[in-house]
């Protein structure tokens, strides 16, 4: 874990506080509200971020579906992670940075809010031309592309990702420029595989239900299963259907399924397959500056779509309805925005 997360404080003021700010507060699974908290100052080391956009995260649902509770998480508690904002305070030690500069986060939580503080280390400044709406989506990217790396996939390589939600079609589109021999996606929705394809999923399945085996859909055409598999789903019992894909010496590269797994994992299927299981977070926190900065130039140069996935935006005020939208599973919505800007 780096060293450098940054979370929100929740200490609640009065609505009527010279200077309260509004807040999102999940206050047990599945229920979300607002309250107020008093707008930070920040340190002479750190930077005040005005938040626009703030994305509904797969982590934010799980924590909401209470299937999640990393050592970051407090109950009462504050979710959001997924930035785009303009720095509005700068400490007076930070260099580099200014007023006015329009941002996106990583290592930040607690964002469902109007303001937060974080560090330098937590934002990359994009041009002022760059829309807000599109930045969030951003944070992302450096996991994304790290496993991509972890995966050394090349010409030679066979690659699935099971599920096309938001994280899926951005892992399809960092994947297909590292030209595998096949790029093979699942998922639910027939918009999200039009989607995958249009972004290089060279070969695209829907199933039916998700407890459908996903061998079950594409085993006719990959009877061998795949080189690398990048499970992109919510719920832990996905390791189990990644490991009856993995290809003999392949790679699960495990971008999603850390939530609760019901299944048992046969660790000995992984040991006569000679797997592999990789993490995809970078693990020094240069290496994860590093992508962060090739994930900004990559979206910059066009590489990279954030905006076509955008498909609602709700008021902070109706945080629940939004959650309650992207909670489910058979519905139209792929990446849903909370505008944290009090109208």
């Amino acid at each position: 874990m780096t060293t450098k997360m940054t979370m929100a404080k929740l200490e609640l003021v009065d609505e009527n506080h010279p200077r309260a700010q509004q807040v999102a507060v999940l206050d047990s699974p599945g229920t979300l509200k607002t309250a107020f908290a008093e707008i930070p100052e920040a340190g002479d080391d750190e930077i005040r971020v005005k938040i626009k956009w703030v994305g509904i995260c797969g982590s934010d649902l799980e924590a909401f579906r209470g299937t999640r509770q990393p050592e970051f998480m407090s109950t009462p508690t504050r979710l959001g992670h997924e930035v785009a904002g303009v720095i509005d305070q700068v400490g007076k030690n930070v260099h580099g940075l200014k007023e006015g500069d329009q941002v996106t986060c990583r290592y930040v939580w607690g964002a469902f809010a109007e303001y937060i503080v974080c560090t330098p280390f937590n934002v990359k400044v994009l041009p002022p031309e760059f829309p807000l709406l599109e930045t969030s989506l951003i944070e992302i990217l450096p996991g994304v592309i790290h496993a991509a790396e972890l995966g050394q996939i090349n010409q030679n390589k066979t690659v699935l990702i099971t599920g096309q939600g938001v994280s899926g079609l951005v892992l399809t589109q960092i994947i297909a420029l590292y030209s595998p021999k096949a790029l093979v996606v699942t998922d639910l929705r027939d918009r999200n595989l039009e989607l995958a394809r249009k972004y290089g999923a060279t070969h695209t399945y829907k199933v039916p239900t998700p407890e459908t085996p996903t061998m079950d859909v594409v085993g006719k055409d990959f009877p061998d299963g795949f080189d690398v598999v990048v499970p992109c789903l919510l719920e832990g019992d996905g390791m189990v259907d990644s490991l009856d894909c993995l290809a003999t010496c392949g790679k699960i590269v495990m971008y999603g399924c850390i939530g609760t797994c019901n299944q048992p994992f046969d660790f000995f299927k992984l040991h006569r397959k000679r797997g592999e299981i990789l993490s995809t977070e970078p693990k020094r926190d240069v290496d994860m500056r590093n992508y962060f900065q090739t994930g900004v130039n990559w979206v910059l140069d066009g590489l990279v779509n954030t905006s076509e996935m955008i498909t609602h935006k709700f008021p902070l005020k109706d945080i629940q309805a939004g959650f309650d939208l992207r909670n489910d599973t058979y519905n139209d919505a792929i990446h849903v925005l909370i505008d944290c800007e009090r109208s």
